[in-house]
């Protein structure tokens, strides 16, 4: 990777990174994905005493179709079992197959089991921060949402499932549905320092375009 791409991909994924406290709540929302180390770290904060129960919500994802033997929800909460929390205090919504259908489903999934909390603690992959937020803020008004994920740092995070390649891609598009997600209704606005986009612009050019969403603008 070039120092050029590597300084562009960085400055991204500090944008996405939101480094927001977390504190006790009502409910952990898991935004499931191909990416495990996010099961394990939601299952810590339970094991803490944030929340007193999970929720794991996502089918099967362009990346993580064929990865794990069931939805990522299932995955991830056989997971959080495995690492000792209680299943009463699991729900599963397994449907979900991007950030808008995660939060409604989850909204009816906690709905038909009568539950109604007014804190959440959402835990996602350190580049998918900022679009879960202005997602769920969207999405689900009147409720109050935290945002976090494992800490891991940019170099830290590729690994054998996910390449550096595939990470700038992702980032990449998902910069691109922060910025125009809100003229559809999907999301909040976010401020994008000229900084952030130029690097944006700057990945885009250099071929990092796979994860572009084609109903939007690119640039």
């Amino acid at each position: 990777m070039s120092s050029g791409i590597y300084c562009s991909a960085k400055i991204i994924w500090d944008y996405h990174l939101l480094h927001q406290p977390v504190v006790k709540s009502d409910c952990l929302f898991v935004l499931c994905s191909n990416d495990i180390r996010v099961a394990e770290y939601a299952a810590q904060l339970f094991l803490q005493g944030y929340a007193p129960y999970i929720v794991f919500s996502g089918n099967v994802g362009e990346i993580s179709e064929g990865l794990f033997p069931t939805s990522e929800a299932e995955h991830f909460a056989n997971i959080a079992r495995g690492m000792g929390v209680p299943n009463d205090c699991i729900y599963i919504e397994p449907l979900a197959t991007n950030t808008g259908e995660n939060i409604i489903k989850t909204r009816e999934l906690l709905q038909a089991n009568q539950l109604d909390p007014q804190r959440f603690i959402l835990v996602q992959k350190p580049f998918m921060e900022r679009r879960t937020l202005a997602t769920f803020e969207k999405q689900w008004l009147n409720k109050i949402a935290v945002v976090t994920s494992p800490p891991l740092t940019l170099d830290e995070f590729a690994n054998d499932v996910i390449s550096y390649g595939d990470l700038v891609n992702v980032m990449v598009g998902d910069l691109q549905r922060i910025r125009y997600y809100p003229t559809l209704g999907f999301s909040t606005e976010q401020v994008i320092p000229s900084s952030v986009w130029q690097a944006y612009q700057y990945l885009v050019a250099a071929g990092f375009d796979d994860h572009l969403a084609a109903n939007i603008p690119r640039d």
